[in-house]
């Protein structure tokens, strides 16, 4: 009995994979025409306005962009990421996060603390800073590199430049 439970389990992960990829072909997919992906954008300007978009309405702006009803997998891939999409809209930081970083904190910051991630975290790396502080700065190697990243300037803040560079 367990062996058919396992089994089956496994069938419905199979079939989940395989229908969840692009291993099932599909008709051609037409180009997005560039006057409808004008009205979507046009639409996503007024729906994005007060700053929530609801499902229904990143659907329909989708539908309208494509020009044609959307695909099971598309429609999975608004649901799930919908609220990545919206916050795209939206501007990144308002109000007190509007403040802009230094380079010479985030050094600071990477050299004494480098670690546990610190830096990343003010830099808007949120996950990033998660997984340092869990692996301690990848035993130090992670943490070597953002210090050389931060020193050269290709490691940035999140959605913006540095206010004040060395």
């Amino acid at each position: 009995m367990k062996r058919v439970k396992n089994a089956s389990l496994l069938m419905l992960s199979a079939l989940c994979i395989v229908l969840l990829t692009a291993a099932i072909p599909v008709g051609k997919s037409e180009p997005v025409k560039p006057e409808n992906l004008q009205k979507a954008m046009a639409s996503l300007k007024v729906a994005s306005a007060d700053g929530n978009i609801s499902y229904k309405e990143l659907k329909t702006i989708a539908t309208e962009a494509k020009g044609a009803k959307l695909t099971l997998k598309e429609r999975i891939g608004l649901k799930l990421f919908g609220k990545k999409i919206t916050s795209k809209t939206d501007a990144p930081f308002t109000g007190a996060n509007a403040a802009g970083k230094s380079q010479l904190i985030a050094l600071i910051l990477c050299f004494f603390l480098g670690g546990l991630g610190i830096h990343r975290f003010y830099l808007g790396y949120t996950w990033q800073g998660v997984v340092q502080l869990l692996t301690l700065g990848g035993c130090g190697i992670w943490a070597l590199i953002d210090f050389i990243r931060i020193i050269t300037g290709d490691l940035q803040p999140k959605y913006e430049d540095y206010e004040t560079t060395l």
